[in-house]
């Protein structure tokens, strides 16, 4: 039953050939984006195929529980089990197909990615759910182990956000998790104000609604807004909301003139950082990859800013030993585990392990430390992450308090005041507070 190599445009065929290959390793929004440029699909093929990928991904687990009683031990070829998984996520989750087109078009890929008794085979494991139906959820007796599969979160990461935020809020945390995520931008007032790039979209038929998160930003549905003529002018970037705040935090007044972003790629931040600063300001642009860097530049050059960064290849724990300079403002938007991002790259929450957490919380450390002896006296530095957790957060910001004297944290304050009646100093976004993704920021003064 081996998956032929086919070219199609048929979006469930495409969808299953996605899937498999994210499960070597693809990152799905990658994955989909390259699909979706190679095949000549209309506006509502490419939303079905990006709903099944996304929908399969996000419910991984969900779907291997109901799966099992009906396969058993029966070895199934990876791209037919991605299959099946199609077939179930349209039964259980999408209310517009009729459950007969389903199996008649399932049976169809079946035989187009591998022959007559794959169709055979599908047909049977279909009909057969038809007959007797999923088992429920609810037959889990164990609590943890109920919530895993529900909302198809590893276990040991359902253990660590009760641990963290207690048995409700975590459960309100993760009602939101595989949720379908927003569209918004960031609108380059460089260039347009936000009510010009409002008419701009709106003459395009999008239907776009004033963020309540951060400044100048707007959610956009109706369409893909990056094939749009204001985002080939540059007069906007896509930009989570919560992505912006980092930026927001930093105390960008006119007199501060030297910025470093430590971790820029791709540079949504950095754009941003230019966009915010004074007209002379600099800012010095960091990546380990020399790929990235490219990326930093293009978007830099597309949003015309390209003229206030300066992008180079270098690893930010080596800052002090390569740079000979200090910084009035430092962005240190860390690699983080992305527990934030779920709704964007649900693949993640698969492949990755509380092991792995605790090294990249070593790692946010090291940059840190690093980092901050290129801050000016007086200078404000900024640590951000895309995650949840807080061995990535707050562990690493006690930790770099407790071994830097120094440096102070100060509330996180942000254009529109987020949170800063909360009690809490750093910037906890979750998932569930604003449906966008989620996000910590502290806010560190140097003394002296």
């Amino acid at each position: 039953m081996s998956d032929k190599r086919v070219y199609s445009d048929n979006p469930r065929v495409l969808a299953v050939q996605t899937l498999a290959k994210i499960k070597n390793g693809a990152y799905s929004n990658l994955q989909l984006n390259q699909v979706i440029k190679q095949h000549k699909l209309g506006e509502a093929d490419t939303r079905l195929l990006t709903t099944l990928v996304y929908g399969v991904i996000q419910h991984r687990l969900t779907f291997e529980y109901w799966l099992e009683p009906f396969v058993g031990s029966k070895k199934i070829d990876p791209w037919v089990r991605e299959l099946l998984y199609t077939a179930i996520f349209q039964m259980e989750y999408l209310d517009k197909i009729p459950q007969h087109a389903i199996f008649n078009e399932s049976i169809e890929v079946a035989k187009i990615l591998g022959h007559v008794g794959t169709g055979k085979f599908v047909t049977a494991i279909l009909h057969n759910i038809s007959r007797k139906g999923l088992r429920s959820v609810a037959d889990i007796g164990d609590d943890i182990q109920r919530l895993s599969i529900e909302a198809s979160l590893p276990v040991w990461l359902v253990e660590e956000l009760i641990k963290q935020n207690g048995d409700e809020r975590a459960r309100q945390i993760i009602a939101t998790i595989n949720d379908a995520p927003k569209q918004s931008i960031r609108v380059n007032t460089l260039l347009a104000t936000d009510q010009e790039v409002v008419t701009a979209l709106e003459s395009e038929n999008f239907t776009i609604t004033a963020s309540s998160v951060a400044a100048h930003a707007f959610l956009v549905s109706g369409g893909h807004v990056a094939s749009s003529k204001a985002y080939h002018d540059g007069w906007l970037t896509l930009q989570d909301e919560s992505a912006m705040l980092p930026v927001e935090s930093l105390h960008l007044t006119p007199e501060v003139k030297s910025i470093l972003d430590a971790a820029a790629a791709p540079g949504g931040k950095t754009t941003q950082l230019a966009q915010y600063s004074a007209p002379d300001a600099v800012i010095t642009a960091l990546d380990v990859h020399e790929h990235k860097i490219k990326l930093i530049n293009n978007n830099a050059e597309r949003l015309h800013v390209a003229d206030k960064i300066h992008a180079r290849v270098l690893d930010a724990r080596k800052v002090p030993e390569q740079i000979d300079k200090k910084f009035d403002r430092i962005l240190v938007d860390a690699p983080c585990s992305g527990f934030g991002l779920l709704r964007r790259k649900p693949e993640i929450r698969y492949d990755k392990t509380l092991e792995d957490v605790e090294s990249l919380a070593r790692l946010q450390t090291q940059i840190l430390d690093s980092v901050s002896q290129n801050l000016a006296k007086n200078g404000i530095m900024v640590y951000s992450t895309c995650t949840i957790l807080r061995q990535e957060n707050d562990d690493v910001v006690t930790n770099f308090l407790e071994d830097h004297p120094n440096f102070e944290l100060i509330p996180t304050e942000t254009t529109y005041k987020l949170k800063l009646d909360h009690g809490e100093k750093a910037l906890h976004v979750y998932p569930d507070d604003y449906h966008t993704d989620g996000f910590f920021v502290a806010t560190l003064r140097k003394n002296d």
